[in-house]
């Protein structure tokens, strides 16, 4: 039987450490949830929908995300590290995790919002649940090209009524 070597043991601590200090710095959005009686498939199916909006969903241990938000200045995370807590890890859409899980929660009355980061400010579950509460980010780019094409399609029909009134003057 092979012995464990305590070094081993505390590098790949450190490792694990250092590795969520960058999702958290590196993330838009960290939700922190509590996953207690979700059954196997209903944690899969989570975890589908949240790695096809490019979302990671990690079961990670307390102490050790504890000492990573100590890392990240993130401490005031640490009270949302309670009991059995999955976090989802969001690079590059601020909504997606939040909007997701909140979702997914509506459905599945067991898994619940305790809290998370949002641009490097730590929030509360009421905070998730308003960003989940905001349209996605397709969703805003298309009010944003309804905006911006809006004033364009007032001009061509303003042109196309002078060109008409011209015509009509004409005949």
């Amino acid at each position: 039987m092979a012995e464990i070597r305590p070094t081993v043991i505390r590098e790949e601590k450190v490792q694990a450490i250092n590795d969520i200090a960058s999702k958290l710095r590196e993330s838009q959005t960290t939700v922190v949830a509590d996953y207690r009686g979700l059954t196997v498939a209903q944690v899969t199916e989570l975890r589908k929908q949240l790695r096809e909006a490019g979302v990671e969903f990690q079961v990670l241990k307390n102490s050790l995300t504890r000492l990573a938000t100590e890392k990240e200045s993130l401490t005031e995370l640490d009270q949302y590290l309670t009991g059995p807590n999955a976090l989802a890890f969001s690079k590059d859409d601020v909504i997606a995790p939040a909007k997701i899980i909140a979702d997914f929660a509506k459905k599945n009355d067991k898994l619940e919002i305790k809290g998370g980061v949002i641009e490097g400010k730590v929030v509360g579950a009421d905070q998730i649940q308003a960003l989940a509460s905001l349209p996605s980010r397709e969703g805003l780019l298309s009010m944003l090209l309804s905006v911006l094409q809006a004033p364009m399609r007032n001009v061509a029909l303003a042109v196309k009524a002078v060109a008409e009134q011209k015509e009509g003057q004409g005949a």
